[in-house]
């Protein structure tokens, strides 16, 4: 989508500036690379969700398409100026045909790109797997976008109709420079959340064995917590039934969830919500948020140091040790440690180097 948005502003540039003019009548072929712009959208994606191979093929469709209405073109191109005309008479004839084959191009995207935001809002059962990486919002952001650069299309058109296909050109300046935006923005966005999922894919395949046995070690069953401390844990104030319940959160990984609340938790185990903060409270000396927190820093403190992620983004290591920002993985992390993440690795490298 990058690419066709390039070569569609670069051509339209080239051809205002007369720098590919006269040359076997390339001032009379213009390529439709809009055409495809939607298309490549909508690939990127299903395999950005992972559902390719439930999704339609319409890629390819479009890219015959694509190669019809330029043979169409040249075919057209060749043709009239074979059979003669003033070089005014060929501009309007041409200028009248890209019109209709634009005009096709946008209802064309129009469709594919509201398919894709159908797909996006309307078959999140499809994709539920990374939804635990990635809430999207920066997608959901770029259609937003993308909406503003079809109604400046569309504005483009309807002036370029309206002043019979001559004079048009400075309507579709401000259309270059969304399209421009839009470049910069799906550019740096899509291979920074490409790099994030991946990191992030990585980071939950490569978790320590030996850590998981270790949780594994301390696993109890829910029935068991359960039977246990609602006989119990009525006041709660016994250190062995805090240690059930701090068992069970690190069994499950709870404090990598970062949508995870109290409430959850007394779900979870059957047990009040206030019964569950009074015995944290009086065991861990610290709140609920807090005393998940502590957990979630000291996992994140693992992987800062773990050679395995040297080379790995903040933003990744803080999302997989629970946080659901980076703006909030950095508050609570100096608020723990004094200092930030990357302060953090950084010292820990110079301590080891010395050492």
């Amino acid at each position: 989508m990058i690419l066709t948005f390039s070569l569609n502003n670069f051509q339209s540039w080239a051809l205002e500036r007369n720098l590919i003019q006269h040359k076997f009548m390339l001032d009379y072929i213009q390529i439709p690379w809009h055409f495809l712009s939607a298309p490549f959208f909508y690939a990127f994606l299903v395999n950005y969700l992972n559902i390719s191979n439930q999704s339609r093929k319409l890629l390819k469709y479009f890219l015959g398409i694509f190669v019809v209405l330029c043979v169409a073109q040249l075919t057209f191109v060749i043709t009239y100026s074979l059979g003669g005309g003033t070089k005014e008479e060929l501009d309007y004839i041409y200028e009248r045909y890209t019109s209709i084959e634009e005009l096709i191009s946008l209802v064309g995207s129009l469709s594919v790109f509201g398919y894709s935001y159908y797909i996006l809002k309307g078959k999140k059962k499809l994709f539920t797997k990374i939804l635990t990486y990635d809430n999207l919002k920066w997608i959901y952001d770029f259609f937003k976008l993308t909406l503003i650069v079809y109604v400046l299309w569309i504005f483009a058109l309807v002036i370029k109709f309206s002043l019979n296909f001559s004079g048009f050109i400075y309507s579709y300046y401000p259309l270059r420079i969304s399209t421009t935006v839009i470049i910069f923005i799906l550019g740096y966005q899509g291979l920074r959340y490409l790099r994030l999922l991946k990191e992030r894919k990585n980071i939950r395949e490569n978790i320590n064995v030996e850590e998981l046995e270790v949780i594994n070690s301390l696993k109890t069953s829910r029935e068991n917590i359960i039977d246990s401390t609602e006989s119990n844990l009525k006041e709660p104030t016994n250190e062995s039934q805090f240690l059930e319940i701090d068992s069970f959160i690190r069994s499950k990984n709870i404090h990598l969830q970062p949508k995870y609340t109290l409430q959850n938790l007394s779900n979870d185990l059957n047990i009040g919500s206030s019964t569950l903060s009074a015995c944290i409270n009086k065991n861990a000396k610290k709140s609920f948020v807090d005393y998940i927190n502590e957990m979630r820093v000291k996992q994140a403190k693992k992987f800062l140091l773990d050679q395995k992620y040297e080379g790995y983004t903040i933003a990744s290591i803080g999302l997989e040790s629970g946080f659901n920002s980076k703006s909030a993985f950095y508050d609570v992390f100096k608020k723990h440690t004094g200092m930030t993440p990357l302060a953090f690795k950084n010292n820990n490298i110079k301590k080891n180097s010395f050492a």
